[in-house]
């Protein structure tokens, strides 16, 4: 019995942190970019992942609720991150760079 607990903590503790990448990957996505790949907003999908990741924290693995979180982090991960990161940019947020000119990145002539 002992082997069975130690997998569902270790299972448990696997789902949390994905759900955790998740919830931070979203964050840090630009809010044009969701509108552009045409998907939810970004605080749908922060509020969404961030309740995932909370359920995943509070309730145990064999109850119903981090199963639906589960399924929440698995659409973002499967169908909306690769959306936005097909993007130009990524959907990264970018605070500019010292090779950035007025009209884009300069790059020396090459």
């Amino acid at each position: 019995m002992q082997g069975f607990a130690g997998f569902m903590w270790l299972l448990s503790m696997a789902l949390i942190v994905f759900s955790g990448f998740a919830l931070f990957d979203a964050a840090v996505r630009r809010e044009d970019a969701y509108r552009a790949a045409d998907k939810k907003t970004k605080p749908f999908w922060l509020i969404v992942l961030g309740i995932a990741f909370v359920v995943n924290l509070l309730f145990p693995i064999l109850s119903f609720l981090p199963i639906i979180g589960l399924i929440a982090t698995i659409v973002y991960m499967v169908d909306v991150r690769p959306a936005i990161r097909a993007l130009p940019g990524g959907g990264r947020s970018r605070r500019g760079s010292s090779s950035d000119g007025p009209y884009g990145p300069w790059n020396g002539g090459r």
